[in-house]
Formats: structure tokens, sequence, C-alpha cells
């Protein structure tokens, strides 16, 4: 008998199955074939919240949560951080290689100059509330798009297919800046082409009268860093959404729309601003101690720490420390670093947590940095969204060309009634208010 293979005996009808394992996993289509009798649907996979279920093969990005690593396309995210360009990265993201120096000034110069909005897009962000939040306009206009090029809808085309991308990934910065700006009461900031991808995110959101904005190179490069490391990780929340939307052939605005809505809940996207409400609530590193035997006692999380992927600790967050001492040399300091340092290292030190290997994530620092540099906690998630579009892309271009991807269908454990009888509208007791 094969080695890589698996042997399962069906107790309730004593047959044996031996079904081939390939790349460490095996087909659940293969269990369909156990039947309990004729009329028997199958055997299914039961996997709430998918904790170990495979939906497709990525070559994107590699994640070895025991060991803490993390790869795009093969390079470990500390070099790329160290080394790359959000838009460099970008290019490897999306084609599998790091561009060439000519490569790479033709992508930056088809991202820059498709970065202005349609003024029928502006006049429509402007419609919203002077007092909307940022990130459902984000996802509005996002769908929005969808009827502004309506040559989106072939997505088979595959050099259709990069138009788009490159559309999206060229307006979401301008998007991001009017929603932050609208909140704020102040007029939209057109782009600069004469200034880099975060450079002219930081234009569009912070120039005032001044003539010609000047970017801070501390700030503009810790942007950059930022998004690199937010730019895809894996099968998560929001791209198997992307993936789940793109697989009934929805044009790629919807389908990015859709994944921001994913990434727009708190466990989510909103991870960091939970790390600065905690820090809050904490409100001196003199309260850290009985804060952390409340998390002990079984009330409350102690949030930016531990990972559903990482077991070990997660390689971004060392870096987004690094970058954090950084921003905080230019910026004023944020009172909270204090309070955030000294809950690190009680919590590393301290056997309920080492135990646990709930150690400092992603969003533990990355909060402090956006607040240092003026954002408030609503506009963390748009800032994510950002560059997390590069990814939601890639995996959905992914996802068009695999042959084996049809339109997701999950299946369910019906645990509903049957078989009713109908009772006449005027027979039917009142029972006040339905129960949810």
């Amino acid at each position: 008998m094969a080695q890589n293979t698996l042997t399962v005996t069906d107790n309730r009808t004593d047959r044996t199955f031996t079904l081939p394992i390939e790349d460490g996993t095996v087909r659940a289509m293969d269990f369909r074939q156990m039947r309990n009798g004729e009329e028997d649907f199958g055997l299914m996979l039961y996997d709430p919240a998918f904790m170990n279920t495979a939906s497709c093969r990525s070559s994107i990005t590699y994640i070895d949560g025991d060991r803490g690593i993390l790869e795009y396309r093969g390079y470990p995210i500390e070099v790329l951080a160290e080394k790359c360009t959000f838009l460099e990265v970008a290019y490897l993201i999306l084609f599998g290689e790091l561009p060439s120096a000519q490569q790479l000034d033709r992508w930056v110069y088809e991202i820059t100059h498709r970065t202005m909005l349609n003024e029928t897009t502006k006049k429509f962000m402007e419609g919203f509330r002077y007092d909307s939040h940022p990130m459902p306009m984000l996802v509005s206009t996002m769908a929005a798009l969808s009827t502004v090029y309506p040559d989106a809808r072939d997505v088979r085309d595959p050099q259709n297919r990069l138009l788009q991308m490159k559309r999206l990934i060229a307006k979401m910065p301008s998007m991001a800046a009017m929603s932050y700006r609208h909140n704020l009461g102040f007029p939209y900031v057109y782009p600069d082409n004469d200034l880099n991808y975060t450079e002219n995110f930081m234009n569009m959101l912070w120039k005032m009268v001044e003539p010609k904005y000047a970017a801070n190179p501390v700030l503009a490069r810790a942007l950059d860093i930022l998004f690199i490391l937010h730019a895809d990780h894996e099968q998560n929340c929001s791209t198997n959404v992307m993936r789940s939307v793109g697989s009934a052939q929805a044009d790629p605005y919807l389908a990015a729309a859709s994944a921001a809505s994913a990434l727009s809940g708190p466990l989510h996207g909103g991870a960091n601003e939970q790390v600065i409400r905690m820090l809050d609530e904490i409100g001196s590193t003199a309260a850290i101690p009985d804060y952390i035997r409340k998390i002990k006692d079984g009330h409350g999380k102690l949030m930016g720490f531990g990972h559903r992927v990482y077991k070990n600790h997660d390689p971004r967050a060392k870096i987004i420390k690094r970058t954090a001492m950084e921003v905080f040399g230019v910026t004023r300091q944020n009172p909270k670093l204090e309070i955030a340092m000294e809950l690190e290292r009680i919590a590393l030190e301290d056997e309920y947590f080492v135990k646990r290997k709930l150690y400092p994530n992603v969003d533990f620092y990355s909060g402090l940095i956006y607040q240092a540099m003026g954002f408030k906690p609503e506009m963390f998630t748009v800032l994510f969204a950002i560059p997390r579009t590069v990814g939601w892309l890639a995996q959905w271009q992914e996802l068009v060309q695999d042959t084996e991807q049809k339109i997701a269908r999950p299946r369910q454990i019906y645990t509903g009634q049957r078989k009713r009888s109908f009772v006449p509208i005027a027979e039917r007791a009142v029972d006040g208010e339905p129960k949810l």
C-alpha cells in the first residue's frame, strides 16, 4: 500500500476506504463515497471557521506559525521591509518576481498616473454625512467604482484584469484620504505625481495652504513599511471573502469592497484600535499589574497579543516596534508607549502568557504609530485596507486562473425542524415579539 494514503474504516458499514494524501491534505470530496445506505448523501467534513480546511492552492504568501515565519513569494518579510518600497513589494505579490529597475519605473508610473478620482466619484463621497465613519465611506466608494469602470466585468480578459488592478491600487490612497478629510470638513486635495506612493498619500491627507507638500521622510518610510507588512496574510477572513465573492465572477471593485467590509470588523482589521482602547483603560504603568491580574482571572483579553496563525512570535511585530521608535523620534511622544512597552515586558516574563504563547502581534504597536502621526482610531482599518488591496487582488487573480476553483458553495448541517403542519394565520397564537 502506498505510504501517501489514508485508510479509513467506516464502522457503520465495516467498509474500508483508501484516500490519497497530497501536500499534507486529503480531499473532502473523497469522503462523499462513504455512505450509510442508498439514500445517504455521503460523509461531509464539519469545520466551523475553517480551522483546518485548505480551500485553495496559493503561491503568494507562506506562513509557518510555529516558527514565526512570514514570506511573500519566498522572500522573508524582514528583508522586504528593510530593502524594498511598497510598490516594489506590490509588484512582487502580484507578478511573482521582484521587478528590475526598468520594470519598477514603469510600474510606479502606471500607478502614479491613475491616482486621480473621477469628479463623479468625488461628488459621491461628498454626499456622505459630515460625521460619517471613514471605513464605510471607503467600502461604499470602492463598490461605486464598479459603475465608473463597467469594463471591469470582463474578468476573463487578463489585460483587462491588470488594468483594473492598477486602477484600484492607485485610487485606494485617494479614496482613503478623501474619507479622512471629509470627516474633518477639509476640501479634497488632488494627487501630486511628483511624489511617491506614501508621500502622495500624506499630501492628500495633510496638505493645507502650502504650494507644495513636503513629506517627512521618516514618516513616509514608516507608512511604506506598515503597508508592506499588511499587504497580504494568506487566507484570512477578508481574503476568504475576496475569493468567495470573486468565485461568482463579480468584478474586482465589488469583490474588494466585500473584502474591505470583512476587514472593518473589530476581530479583523480593528484589532489595533482595540489595543489603543486597552492602553487607555490601563491608564498608567502603575495600573498594569492589576490589569494583568484581571486578565488572568478571565475578565477581558490582552489585546495585541497572540494570533490565530502564529504560535510563536509574529515576525511583523519586531519590525513594527523598531519602526515605532523611529516615528516617535520625529513626533511628540505618545504617553501610551511607556504603558505598551512595560505591558509587553511583563507579559513576556509572565509564565501565564508564555505558556499560552501569547506574544505581541502586528497590531500591538501599529495603532500607536498611526496615532502618533495624527490619525484617529476610526482611520486604522482604512489604513489597513490600502495595502491589503494588493493582496486581495493577487488572490483574486490567482483564483480566476485556477482551473480547480468553482463558485464557492459550502455545505451545512441542517438543525431545523422538518415536515411541519401549516397553521392558518387566524389560528396562530399571539406570542409577542419574535425571539432571535
